[in-house]
């Protein structure tokens, strides 16, 4: 592949484009934003790597420029310390995901990110080729008719808990604004991002959705209907302090996770608090961040449900929970909403 790096910083931009020609990759790079705007105007490229603190032209001026005029181009952001309307605009405008940038370029091991960084870029690449045969119908998910035995059981899920990771916001942002406000259940979600791209993320979802969307506080309450995301930064948890109340819990421990926060500290206490009452969602993702939660759940005799390979841009988290065979249902993403409303016994008012 062919690809664009526009930053500014000599040095972290010498290390990414070694990691990325040992990788057999063709990369060109441009220290301000002007040049490389022209540039993927005028060349093809596969993918755009963009800082936002670029001279002459922000990184966020570039992205809406490629949006307009070569909308097919991925772009993955580099995060530092931008401002959080940057951040907004980012989100807004479409970049495909995000990749922190170190403080300073000594601190950077290129071998320790690269992996991290060439499956992020294939994934963009991936995404953007195949929106044509993954765009949703917005219409709202028909869930009054259980459609198989399997999701059916004895007991109805008092929460769901769901975990995501790379091309996560982009899915989540096609199916959030699906479900119905008067939803019964909450919905705590963990989704790998940058420091800082939580609270705008959450924020810009809650404008698109009839349920209430916000990044989660610690120590609040539970409540149905709200969905609830994890911070960066913080695992989420949640602890039972009675039969009707539920609090949501945000530490730092256990630091030695790949992953902060994680999917399976989400998971493994939604076990333990919920039992046979939680339903964990896995999506899209690399590594198997999930796996174990999703185990918990399925032990407890929760329902589980796997995005299914062709859907997602990353098939690593729910493919380890495949493999396990601890999958209640494997589904498109399209349907995972209404999965959800099937399983909790909802009914559209009338």
């Amino acid at each position: 592949m062919r690809i664009l790096i526009a930053e500014d910083d000599e040095a972290l931009a010498r290390f990414i484009r070694q990691g990325l020609e040992a990788e057999h990759y063709s990369v060109d790079v441009f220290p301000d934003g002007e040049q490389a705007r022209t540039a993927a105007t005028e060349f093809e490229y596969d993918v755009v790597i963009l800082d936002l603190n670029l001279p002459k032209l922000d990184g966020v001026s570039v992205l809406r420029h490629l949006r307009s005029k070569k909308p097919s181009v991925p772009v993955l952001v580099l995060t530092q310390r931008t401002r959080v309307e940057d951040r907004v605009q980012c989100l807004d405008t479409g970049a495909d995901d995000y990749v922190p940038k170190q403080l300073s370029a000594n601190s950077l091991d290129i071998q320790h990110i690269r992996s991290d960084l060439v499956t992020k870029i294939r994934a963009a690449a991936h995404s953007r080729k195949s929106d044509s045969s993954a765009v949703l119908a917005r219409k709202p998910p028909q869930a009054s008719r259980p459609e198989t035995r399997d999701m059916l059981s004895l007991t109805t899920p008092a929460i769901v808990a769901l975990g995501t990771s790379t091309g996560g916001p982009k899915a989540l942002l096609e199916i959030l604004p699906l479900f119905p406000s008067d939803l019964s259940v909450p919905i705590l979600i963990v989704q790998h991002m940058p420091a800082g791209f939580t609270a705008p993320f959450a924020q810009r979802l809650n404008t698109l959705c009839a349920v209430t969307v916000r990044e989660a506080s610690h120590r609040e309450t539970i409540q149905p209907g709200v969905v609830y995301i994890a911070p960066a930064g913080f695992h989420m948890s949640v602890e039972r302090l009675s039969l009707s109340r539920v609090i949501l819990c945000l530490d730092t421990h256990p630091e030695d996770c790949l992953h902060i926060p994680s999917v399976n500290v989400l998971m493994n206490s939604v076990a333990v608090a919920f039992r046979n009452l939680a339903l964990g969602v896995i999506m899209t993702g690399m590594g198997s961040d999930g796996a174990e939660g999703m185990n918990a759940i399925h032990r407890q005799g929760g329902l589980t449900i796997g995005q299914d390979e062709a859907s997602c841009i990353v098939y690593g988290m729910p493919r380890a929970c495949a493999e396990m065979g601890i999958l209640t249902r494997v589904v498109p993403l399209s349907q995972i909403p209404a999965q959800i409303l099937q399983a909790t016994r909802y009914r559209r008012r009338a």
